[in-house]
């Protein structure tokens, strides 16, 4: 069993714990696991770019190149991979209990959301590309697709706090 699996079974029995012992206050006890989760989410997407940038910049093969393969590998499955389904279980939960999936606001930053998952798809994809030394991005590229996740992340974040609409 992994590390990450078991963090995660022993945050359910947490969770549970809580639910038993102070049902009145579940919401806002998701909530904090969603703020979490996102900010992990986001570190990991934020990073993960970046090591590709050096990466794409040393020779195949290389120990430099070896370590790069194992940092991406590890962020990904220990990190960014439970990072990102805990803040959707706990997102479309409070989406739901709190909001009923109405609103105009809650819809686009699910959109925004969707997308910042196919970035992720994108990022795990090019893992296995470094991890197989199939790599044909430039570091430019990398730099580039660092962004934008930034850009994601401010978007949902003003949908959020500002609901516009």
């Amino acid at each position: 069993m992994t590390r990450a699996a078991i963090a995660l079974a022993v945050f359910v029995v947490l969770a549970l714990l809580v639910w038993w012992l102070d049902p009145d206050n579940l919401y806002f006890w998701v909530k904090a696991l969603h703020v979490i989760a996102v900010i992990s989410w986001m570190a990991g997407m934020l990073y993960l770019p970046r090591l590709f940038v050096y990466h794409a910049e040393v020779r195949p093969g290389t120990p430099q190149s070896e370590t790069f393969k194992v940092m991406e590998k590890r962020l990904l499955r220990a990190i960014i991979n439970p990072a990102m389904i805990a803040t959707w279980l706990a997102g479309l939960w409070l989406a739901w209990k709190g909001f009923g999936f109405m609103g105009g606001w809650l819809h686009a930053k699910i959109g925004l959301v969707v997308l910042m998952s196919a970035v992720h798809g994108y990022l795990a994809g090019a893992v296995r590309k470094f991890a197989e030394d199939r790599n044909e991005k430039s570091a430019r590229h990398w730099r580039i697709v660092n962004e934008v996740p930034t850009l994601l992340m401010i978007a949902i974040v003003i949908l959020v706090i500002v609901k516009p609409f």
